[in-house]
């Protein structure tokens, strides 16, 4: 048996067409191995492989894949003994660095069946225009959106808060104060509720001549006059009174006899005719607010206009106005002349119901929303009111926030009981109160009672 030969140790059985008794010596090309038992072939420059043997295959086809590697044993050999040493075993190959090179794949591996990669799935269909057909997936929910609404309504209430609060503090900054409310020896003391005393001056002041020609004031008459006079109590509870004082009312004014009522405005003041209404009434006044020419025009025109029915149509060229019957919209020229006009069949009497009725409109137009939320009318209206009012020292926006409330509601609108007209040295025609009614009258509203039915009057008759 060739195991015990000494020189060939550990052989198995001769493979078939070598000779078993020839001694293999160093360096000399052996017989062609097996694929499986051939050396790794590492691409390492420094350490080129060693040259195929002349059997392999050419150099320049590549290696055949490793399915189509032939078996590891020779199909007609005998299998090797267990523990026998591998025929003309290989010295392992080393890199640069001295390690062992990789190998491709080890000597005893086994030839891995070929498996065919899965199909590719086909691209997915391109989607289709808006309305066309096609193989379009369909559209998944779109995310809803985060609505902002809660901050847009907290926004615009902090607005609504924010601008009458800066409003309320403009006006308070930009009032006009006079000191109409001054004391005097042997004046009245506080009556219950709050009196007002609205006063409607021919004041040209602030006008230009051509602003005097447009409203028809009649240019520079001397001292200040007054055409409207008005009392307000407003009463603890109930509907508040306005009450009209005629112009041309024969009373007594301190220091100055006896006169018309608009004549202590002409001697005194603001001051001279507080006195000489309370006086007169026996009413506490307890605020003063007076505006002038420019101002009442300025403060219908930043409102829109008012608009007022006439029952017979008006012509006054002193006033400066001509309008027909009907209703219609006024602005602020023929405003003032309306409140100013005389040239009706009841003269004063008629004046004062259109002054009335014209106030009632002006306050109502002012407060609503139409001109509270325009911008355009609110901020001019704000503006007009500051630069023509002038108030008492003691009067706040807040006193005028009420006094507006209580006329632009129901209130009742009289004038007070007359008793006749008379033609009076140095006065010429003036009004007379009469006493028993008028003394009836301002008690009851000195004492905050209602006023009797018989003494209301409603009309300019």
């Amino acid at each position: 048996m060739n195991g015990d030969d000494p020189k060939r140790p550990h052989q198995g059985p001769p493979r078939p067409g070598v000779d078993p008794t020839r001694v293999i010596r160093r360096n000399e090309p052996g017989p062609p191995l097996a694929w499986s038992e051939a050396p790794p072939i590492v691409n390492n420059p420094r350490n080129p492989p060693p040259p195929r043997n002349p059997g392999g295959p050419p150099r320049n086809q590549p290696p055949p894949h490793r399915n189509q590697l032939p078996p590891t044993r020779d199909p007609g050999g005998p299998p090797r003994g267990a523990g026998a040493p591998p025929r003309n075993p290989v010295p392992p190959q080393r890199d640069r660095y001295g390690e062992p090179a990789a190998m491709s794949h080890a000597p005893t591996q086994q030839p891995v069946p070929f498996r065919e990669k899965p199909p590719t799935p086909p691209p997915p269909a391109l989607p289709t225009k808006r309305g066309g057909s096609g193989d379009r997936p369909p559209r998944g929910p779109k995310p809803k959106r985060k609505r902002h609404w809660f901050r847009w309504i907290l926004a615009l209430l902090v607005i609504l808060l924010l601008l009458p609060i800066a409003a309320a503090v403009y006006v308070e900054q930009n009032l006009n104060r006079t000191d109409a409310l001054a004391g005097y020896s042997g004046r009245i003391g506080d009556t219950p509720g709050t009196n007002w005393l609205l006063v409607g001056s021919d004041s040209r002041t602030g006008l230009t001549p051509e602003q005097e020609q447009a409203l028809a004031t009649g240019g520079d008459v001397g001292s200040a006059r007054t055409d409207t006079i008005l009392l307000v109590h407003m009463p603890k509870s109930g509907r508040p009174t306005l009450v009209s004082l005629p112009r041309d009312s024969y009373v007594s004014i301190p220091g100055h006899g006896k006169d018309k009522l608009n004549a202590s405005f002409a001697f005194g003041g603001a001051q001279l005719l507080v006195q000489t209404v309370e006086g007169a009434t026996g009413v506490h006044i307890d605020h003063y607010a007076e505006v002038g020419f420019g101002g009442f025009a300025s403060i219908v025109d930043a409102v829109g206009g008012i608009d007022m029915c006439l029952d017979q149509p008006m012509q006054d060229p002193l006033a400066g106005v001509d309008l027909p019957a009907g209703c219609q919209k006024l602005n602020g020229s023929q405003a003032l002349g309306f409140v100013r006009s005389r040239a009706t069949a009841l003269s004063d009497l008629n004046r004062m119901l259109n002054q009335r009725k014209f106030l009632n409109a002006l306050l109502k137009k002012a407060a609503s929303p139409t001109t509270l939320i325009n911008p355009f009318r609110a901020w001019p209206l704000l503006q007009g009111t500051t630069k023509a009012l002038q108030v008492d020292k003691g009067t706040h926006v807040w006193d005028l926030a009420l006094l507006g409330k209580a006329l632009a509601g129901d209130p009742i609108a009289t004038t007070v009981p007359v008793g006749g007209f008379e033609d009076v040295d140095g006065s010429g025609n003036v009004l007379l109160w009469d006493k028993t009614r008028a003394s009836q009258f301002f008690e009851a509203l000195a004492s905050d009672k209602p006023i009797p039915a018989d003494l209301v009057t409603t009309t300019g008759n």
